[in-house]
């Protein structure tokens, strides 16, 4: 019986290996996020791939209890991942608190670079240029690592 010939999948393991992965039209875009993202969370926050996308968490040595859903799992707080049409920032603290998603939305909107495409945790971007990083890069220093765990905490579901 003759082998199947597999390609070889290369290991994703860090953010700059996912993006190099990444179609070449979109890899400055998610850089540049990337860089937006970094420059501004707060201290506390560790980089690193999780759910197969650039994550940034909460590691076990914050919070040991990691994710509700999975504690082996650190809490993840905001990723950042090429989807097929665009280009998705899934940031857990608009979900979960009310007031840091109207700034958001009301901030978006007096950039009047086009109608926003969100989700309750997922703002989608469709057009590179239109991106607005340094929107962004605010939305993420807004909230420590110490009330995002607070945060979670006061609305994770209940046992």
């Amino acid at each position: 019986m003759e082998k199947e010939n597999k390609p070889v999948q290369k290991q994703i393991d860090t953010a700059e290996s996912y993006i190099a992965i990444q179609p070449v039209e979109r890899q400055a875009a998610l850089e540049k996020l990337r860089q937006a993202i970094k420059m501004n969370l707060p201290e506390g926050f560790q980089e690193t791939i999780q759910y197969g996308m650039i994550g940034y968490l909460v590691p076990h040595t914050l919070y040991p209890n990691g994710y509700h859903v999975n504690p082996k799992e650190p809490l993840p707080f905001i990723a950042l991942a090429n989807q097929k049409g665009h280009i998705a920032l899934y940031h857990l603290g608009i979900y979960a608190e009310q007031s840091l998603l109207d700034w958001f939305i009301k901030s978006y909107e007096a950039l009047s670079i086009g109608k926003l495409d969100m989700g309750k945790s997922c703002i989608r971007f469709k057009k590179m240029g239109n991106i607005p990083f340094d929107l962004v890069g605010q939305l993420c220093s807004k909230i420590t690592v110490e009330a995002y765990i607070e945060m979670y905490e006061s609305n994770k579901p209940k046992k």
